[in-house]
């Protein structure tokens, strides 16, 4: 999961995408196994595109243990653009557990793999809490292969989203997010009102912004309605129109 900057690509993803909640299909002891596969219009994470506003196919597999833990990966086509590499493999581990019907907890640890692309690799720790239908997150990245730029060490993300059970097997999600790199400036060239150019230093922190309705097909799969945005600096290559995409997914 990567910024599509032009930037981010040349140097070197509730998010939308749950880890956890998914119904497992095969039990075996104290262990559980499932797995899923999806289809999106536009793959977007954190707010930003990963495929150029195109379709994407996923999938991925999931064990879990009665205890709370679990382990799984997953994988996805991208497209950058120029130079970009052709799909993401995620590989993530974690424990989630409960206080009571209310609170609830999760701590994970993800690394963003791209195997025909891998000085863009990185890693992150997380750790969030849920209570009722509040989701209060924080992702900090521990190990980046783009030394000194985006995704590398120090970079954190915060997060928080509101999921609430609608009737009709209807759902509504709402989220919201903040990036914050760690090597977030970088210097560009701009134009006064007089066409003369000057320098000018930017920030690639930003935030992030969605929406989700989805419904419940049992058998035919979960179907949703998507709208995110950021407010990332365009100067620096983020595109900030709002995105509506439309998914698919089943667990197995």
């Amino acid at each position: 999961m990567q910024l599509n900057l032009p930037t981010a690509a040349a140097a070197g993803a509730l998010a939308s995408i749950s880890l956890l909640g998914m119904t497992p299909a095969v039990a075996e002891g104290p262990w559980a196994f499932s797995a899923n596969i999806g289809a999106v219009s536009n793959y977007v994470w954190r707010g930003v595109t990963q495929t150029g506003d195109q379709a994407a196919i996923q999938g991925g597999l999931d064990a879990e243990h009665e205890s709370g833990f679990y382990a799984g990966t997953w994988v996805s086509n991208i497209d950058w653009g120029s130079e970009s590499p052709n799909y993401e493999l995620d590989l993530y581990l974690g424990y989630g557990g409960a206080i009571n019907d209310d609170f609830s907890y999760d701590i994970s640890g993800i690394y963003y793999a791209y195997p025909d692309g891998r000085d863009a690799d990185f890693g992150e720790l997380g750790a969030s809490a849920s209570y009722k239908w509040f989701t209060l997150g924080l992702a900090y990245t521990v190990y980046g292969e783009n030394d000194d730029g985006l995704f590398d060490d120090g970079d954190l993300y915060y997060y928080g989203g509101f999921d609430l059970p609608l009737p009709y097997d209807f759902g509504l999600s709402l989220r919201a997010g903040y990036y914050d790199f760690r090597n977030d400036d970088e210097v560009v060239e701009l134009t006064d009102a007089s066409g003369m150019p000057y320098l000018k230093t930017e920030s690639h922190d930003y935030w992030n912004y969605g929406a989700s309705i989805s419904r419940d097909a049992g058998d035919f799969g979960t179907f949703s309605l998507n709208w995110d945005q950021n407010n990332g600096e365009q100067v620096l290559g983020y595109d900030t129109d709002p995105k509506f995409w439309v998914s698919w997914s089943k667990t197995f």
